[in-house]
């Protein structure tokens, strides 16, 4: 149908598109997946917000990597940090 067609071309002119391969995961803050069900001809809207942490490190290093600026007033050496 052509009302299909012109509504899925304004939703994807409407935001960038993206190459998941090369895209830096830093840059993106939301994601919005639309999807259409043509059974029932409804729109399906999804948000999503993207927040990228560290997994599998210690809490200390995970701050550091978080540009974060610890506490250190109560450490002896940045051993203890880390």
């Amino acid at each position: 149908q052509i009302q299909v067609k012109l509504m899925a071309s304004m939703f994807q002119h409407m935001v960038p598109s993206i190459n998941v391969h090369r895209v830096n995961l830093n840059s993106i803050k939301r994601c919005l997946l639309i999807t259409y069900g043509p059974e029932t001809q409804l729109l399906e809207f999804r948000h999503y917000s993207v927040k990228v942490v560290p997994v599998g490190v210690s809490k200390g290093l995970k701050k550091l990597l978080q540009e974060k600026f610890p506490n250190m007033s109560r450490l002896e050496d940045i051993s203890e940090l880390l």
